[in-house]
């Protein structure tokens, strides 16, 4: 095979940015496609060019195997990878690539087309005595033919569509009673998502954990295996956290494991990337599951254990170059963890979260690595995965890397959409995870909906979360004046003539039924604060402050925040949580009209020292109307419209914020 020139890339978002990422670093040109939701994604914007294939759904753009197959013709591309999802495992894409004289990074469309099928593949495994799960996968589908094979293998059992993954055409089965309607729903989803009704049942094998073996084949008949990853934390079986190595595993598992991997490939004449997959019960058994014939989204922990590039490999296999290694040049170093970030609400069934990514701001020290699609100001559209990231954090053992992935995911800044992160952190602190003690029902076992449910901001919290919006506030205020050509030295952006005055906030709570907490914060210095709560005085210290992270202190305890204001509504985060709240007096503010100068807004924080105009009062356009002092300098607010005063909001002596309004003027009419 000739040497590999210009990849298309038939996906999006991060696993496109990650086959980029290395096919650059090998001297290989790049070829992106996107979607019109995509048009302005990073992986388009890496890529060393770009081809659009259709509006934002996936069934008019990524989906369709001719747009990509033109695009490819379009772009002299000479061998197309297709990541993970979409097209991946899709046999006749593989063959029409391949008949389109275009390399297919991954396997043959007969290999895809042999595992695609859970009937035929665990027919084919059998038949390669991979230990498999007892059930039925027969070609007779009827009813009662169903009903029967699974009164025979006993309950519990699992319906599974025998054509498709992700959880979908899937349902656990008690009894014999459930069975009928499990059987017809199941049908019914796998219809409709993967367009094959086609069921098997295999006996539910109680609390497993979910082990998957990654092997790699090239074309001269070498086939290895690179490990395991648990993949065992899920919720609706669909992976959340996965490691390598698996915190149960021992030496002769692997073997064994590894062995039944390596026969599975090896039989189907394998080459490439895939991925076997089995059920481990609590006494060492296994169980073939699938296999996936392509790269997974959790490679990257295999890549980080292994120190193997798997995307290289892939790359130099589709060449066909050897793959240069034996078994025992497979060595594991470490323990890696990675975490899949979901734009979800898990206080809402994890429903999918869309929106605009209003700030992500990464971690960058040694064991922590991240690869993503996405970027601050970003839309996170309803057409596609909402995995929008993924975090992997290394270290020499299992507890330094969970402690280190804890750490990176408390400083990660990731606000817009709602997020898995908290639950996320949540699962990392739980003491079952912590000790390696868990399976494929963690999740359900370990919470509960009131666990996953929004918590309210306690007294710690509200103070905390104001010393934030205050400080960016000040700093807004501060950017603004330098801006106007004022100079002002920025240690007195905290300052007010008379220190004793107070900024108003009333704080309230998104996705919870709130009207608002009032509270002020009095600046002591740039670093002290006071937060008034009603009778509660709270005393916070700021410790460090870089960009959008700070480090705060109240009674004694340090608190890591990083938070972002976009609009009125300002992200925070506080160790393990996330808050989403508005300050109600500036959103009051911003609701009107300020564009036409009829509604006269506080342009920073500061106190008012005098009005010159009241309701009622004629007014032209330049004419005095407040003064308002901040950062010890006195600041004329100007009237921009002629017209009358219809009210005035403020008096001598007030405390206003940012965007506070204060006089509204009924403009003349033209």
């Amino acid at each position: 095979m000739a040497a590999i020139r210009k990849i298309l890339i038939a996906n999006r978002g991060e696993i496109a940015c990650r086959v980029i990422r290395t096919a650059h670093a090998m001297g290989i040109r790049t070829v992106a496609v996107y979607s019109d939701a995509d048009a302005g994604a990073p992986h388009v914007r890496q890529a060393s060019e770009a081809v659009r294939i259709g509006p934002g759904p996936v069934g008019q753009s990524y989906l369709v195997a001719e747009k990509i197959l033109d695009a490819a013709k379009q772009s002299g591309a000479d061998a197309i990878h297709p990541g993970y999802g979409f097209l991946s495992e899709n046999a006749a894409f593989a063959d029409a690539v391949e008949k389109a004289g275009l390399t297919f990074i991954g396997p043959s469309g007969q290999s895809i087309d042999l595992m695609g099928n859970k009937a035929e593949a665990k027919r084919r495994m059998i038949e390669a005595k991979v230990p498999c799960v007892p059930g039925y996968e027969g070609k007779d589908q009827s009813d009662e033919v169903l009903l029967a094979e699974g009164g025979k293998i006993g309950f519990p059992i699992m319906v599974k569509a025998a054509a498709g993954g992700g959880g979908r055409g899937m349902r656990l089965v008690e009894s014999q009673d459930g069975l009928a309607a499990a059987i017809s729903t199941a049908r019914s989803e796998a219809e409709n998502a993967f367009g094959s009704g086609e069921l098997i049942l295999e006996k539910a094998i109680v609390q497993p954990r979910h082990v998957e073996i990654q092997v790699f084949a090239d074309t001269h008949g070498n086939v290895v295996h690179m490990g395991e990853r648990d993949c065992s934390v899920q919720r609706r079986h669909q992976k959340v956290i996965e490691e390598s190595p698996c915190p149960v595993m021992t030496p002769k598992l692997r073997a064994a494991m590894g062995a039944a991997a390596v026969e599975a490939a090896a039989t189907i004449n394998y080459r490439g990337a895939g991925t076997v997959e089995f059920l481990l019960d609590a006494e060492g058994g296994f169980y073939f599951l699938e296999m996936n014939t392509r790269l997974q989204v959790e490679h990257p922990v295999t890549e980080q254990v292994t120190g193997l590039d798997l995307v290289e490999l892939q790359i130099k296999v589709a060449e066909g170059e050897p793959l240069g290694m034996t078994q025992e040049d497979v060595q594991l170093n470490g323990h890696a963890i990675e975490v899949r970030l979901y734009a979800e609400d898990p206080a809402k069934g994890f429903l999918p979260s869309t929106g605009t990514v209003a700030c992500f701001e990464q971690v960058a020290r040694e064991g922590v690595r991240y690869d993503t699609g996405i970027v601050g100001g970003q839309e996170i559209s309803p057409f596609y995965d909402p995995m929008i990231a993924k975090l992997i954090t290394t270290g020499p053992n299992r507890e330094t890397a969970r402690k280190l992935m804890i750490e990176a995911l408390t400083d990660t800044a990731l606000f817009g959409p709602r997020t898995n992160r908290d639950f996320l952190i949540a699962c990392l602190e739980n003491e079952k995870f912590a000790e390696g003690d868990f399976s494929t029902g963690f999740i359900a076992e370990q919470f509960s909906e009131a666990d996953l449910a929004d918590k309210l901001a306690d007294e710690t919290a509200l103070a905390l979360l104001a010393v934030r919006h205050f400080v960016i506030d000040r700093e807004a205020a501060l950017a603004k004046a330098v801006a106007a050509g004022m100079q002002v030295p920025q240690g007195l952006m905290h300052f007010t003539s008379d220190s004793s005055l107070r900024s108003p906030y009333k704080l309230a709570f998104k996705n919870l039924e709130t009207e608002g907490v009032s509270l002020s914060v009095r600046s002591k210095s740039p670093e002290a604060y006071q937060v008034h709560i009603g009778e509660t005085c709270v005393e916070v210290f700021v410790r460090e402050h870089e960009g959008t992270r700070m480090v705060l202190e109240t009674q004694g305890r340090q608190y890591i925040s990083q938070a972002f204001l976009q609009g009125t509504n300002l992200f925070a985060t506080l160790d393990g949580a996330t808050y989403t709240c508005s300050n109600m007096l500036m959103r009051n503010a911003a609701s009107e009209d300020v564009g036409d100068g009829s509604r006269v807004v506080a342009p920073m924080h500061g106190r008012v020292v005098e009005v010159f105009v009241g309701a009622g009062d004629t007014v032209t356009s330049g004419d005095r109307l407040v003064i308002v002092e901040a950062m010890k300098m006195q600041h004329e607010i100007l009237a921009t419209v002629d017209g009358v005063v219809e009210e005035v909001l403020v008096s001598t002596d007030a405390q206003v914020a940012a965007d506070d309004l204060m006089i509204a003027i009924e403009m003349e009419a033209e």
